[in-house]
C-alpha cells in the first residue's frame, strides 16, 4: 500500500527507509534529514536570484539517495522540496541515475543547472 507522506508519519517512513551500516546514533539521522531543509534552502536562493550552489547541492542529493535509496529519496525530495521546484532537482537526479529521463517528463530541466553540471 502507497503511503502518502504528510508531517504526521514522514519521520516514520524516514526511518524505516533509512540504512546506514555504520550509523552510530540518532543524531546522524536526523544529520542527515536537515539535508532536506539545506536543499531547501539552495533552491530557494537560487529561485531568488542567488548563486547555485552546485557541488553543495549535488552533495546533499547525493548522500539522501544513499542512505534513504532512490525510492524513498525521491518520495521524500517531492514531498519536502515540492514539485514546483523539480526543475532544478530533476538534473541533479539524472546526473547522478537516480532516474532516468523517462521519469518526470512533465518537469522540464532549469538549462543553467544542467549546463553547471555538464562542466563537472
Amino acid at each position: 500500500m502507497e503511503t502518502e507522506l504528510d508531517e504526521n508519519n514522514f519521520l516514520l517512513y524516514a526511518s524505516r527507509n533509512y540504512y546506514v551500516p555504520r550509523c552510530i546514533d540518532a543524531e546522524e539521522f536526523f544529520d542527515d534529514l536537515s539535508r532536506f531543509k539545506y536543499i531547501k534552502r539552495l533552491v530557494n536562493r537560487y529561485n531568488k536570484g542567488g548563486e547555485l550552489g552546485v557541488n553543495l547541492l549535488l552533495n546533499h542529493v547525493t548522500v539522501i539517495m544513499n542512505v534513504f535509496g532512490y525510492e524513498a529519496g525521491l518520495k521524500m525530495l517531492e514531498y519536502r522540496i515540492g514539485l514546483q521546484d523539480w526543475h532544478i532537482i530533476k538534473p541533479f537526479l539524472l546526473f547522478i541515475g537516480a532516474i532516468n529521463k523517462d521519469q518526470y517528463t512533465e518537469h522540464h530541466m532549469d538549462p543553467y543547472v544542467a549546463e553547471q553540471l555538464g562542466n563537472i
